[in-house]
Formats: C-alpha cells, sequence, structure tokens
C-alpha cells in the first residue's frame, strides 16, 4: 500500500486491568493494525506505545506527512510540547523525537474517543 499525499492515523492504547497487559491499536487508510501484547504498563504508557506504533506504521508505509489522531489529551499535548512530560514517561517522549525527526512534517491532533476509529477497533477486539 502506498500513502497518501498526507496520511491520517488515528492511534489508540489501552490495558485491562490498569495496570496490567497494554494493547495498541493504529489505523490509517482503512486498515487496523493491531499489537495485542505491548507487555506491562499503565494506560498512559499504552498511549504512549499507540503513538510510537502509529510513527512505525507511518514510516512503514512511506508517509512524509503525517496526521496523527488519538483521544489521550495528556500524550498529545505532551507529545507536542504544550504541557510538561513526567519524568516516568521522558523515554517515551525522547523516543518518539527520535522517530519523528524521519518525517518531513507532523500534526497531532485531539479527538473525542466516539471519533478515534483505533478506539473503535480496541474495543471490536475486545469483544
Amino acid at each position: 500500500m502506498t500513502a497518501p499525499a498526507v496520511l491520517k492515523l488515528f492511534f489508540d492504547g489501552g490495558c485491562r486491568p490498569n495496570p496490567g497487559r497494554m494493547e495498541t491499536a493504529v489505523v490509517a487508510c482503512g486498515e487496523v493494525y493491531l499489537q495485542a501484547d505491548a507487555g506491562q504498563g499503565t494506560s498512559g504508557e499504552a498511549e504512549w506505545r499507540a503513538l510510537l506504533h502509529a510513527l512505525e506504521v507511518a514510516a512503514a508505509l512511506g508517509a512524509r506527512d503525517i496526521v496523527l489522531i488519538g483521544d489521550s489529551s495528556n500524550v498529545i499535548a505532551q507529545a507536542s510540547g504544550k504541557a510538561k512530560c513526567p519524568k516516568g514517561a521522558q523515554g517515551h517522549l525522547a523516543a518518539f523525537r527520535a522517530q519523528a525527526a524521519a518525517f518531513a512534517r507532523i500534526r497531532i491532533r485531539a479527538v473525542r474517543r466516539s471519533h478515534n476509529l483505533a478506539g473503535a477497533a480496541l474495543e471490536a477486539r475486545r469483544r
């Protein structure tokens, strides 16, 4: 699959229980990319893992201009530099910045959970 000029990627992460087994989902071009076992952690860590997973998917698709769309306002604010990142998430932020450098342009947007296609994919998997 070839990436469109601007690739939109929906991302979401979760764990059950919290903390517990993490999973992530990314939706790009109508395809769902799942990581059913992303290790053990908290829901916040799962959101960071999902954001990093979205960058991996974008790179694999050859995208250069991307829009990352998620429902974790904390992670989005931290990744975009609008909020201070707690010490426990500094490694995730460093990984995000390192991977983001490979892209020509990145935008990050927050949407309500009900509008997050990746969240819907995770919910469908749990049923």
